[in-house]
């Protein structure tokens, strides 16, 4: 076996799904376009050096939030403008996640978020579970002060 590479199907929208996700998220491209004739029909692309293959299936194919892309960020600012671009036409979450105008859910997580919750003070870590619950978009400075207490 050579490897595993997630398969995204898309109702028609796949040229724009592509275009949009990688100037969306950095150290991204497009490796390789497949074509019936003008008509974009899948392709091949890279997000932070990670490979996706994608098709358009059809209205019958659709994405559910049993599935998800889970974003790793560093800086309140990451997660700002993340979240700014999966909001435009997209559908907002608890929690961190968000729908994006194609129906892919993303988590949009800054890594603080899983070192308080790993915290062997199960008091620090409760709270920092509470407050991520009452968020939409995560936000860090909430984090550090239930995390405070």
């Amino acid at each position: 076996m050579d490897s595993v590479t997630p398969f995204l199907m898309f109702d028609g929208r796949v040229e724009e799904a592509l275009n949009f996700y990688v100037s969306t998220i950095r150290n991204s491209r497009i490796v390789e376009l497949q074509r019936n004739g003008e008509a974009v029909m899948g392709g091949t692309f890279e997000l932070d050096g990670r490979k996706f293959l994608c098709f358009n299936g059809g209205p019958h194919f659709s994405f559910s939030q049993g599935v998800s892309l889970f974003v790793n960020c560093e800086t309140q600012e990451e997660v700002d403008a993340l979240w700014e671009k999966f909001s435009a036409g997209g559908e907002p979450q608890r929690c961190g996640w968000i729908k994006d105008k194609f129906g892919l859910s993303w988590q949009i997580i800054p890594s603080i978020l899983g070192k308080y919750l790993q915290d062997k003070d199960r008091a620090k870590a409760n709270r920092v579970m509470q407050a991520m619950l009452q968020m939409v978009k995560i936000d860090i400075d909430g984090l550090k002060r239930a995390y405070a207490g």
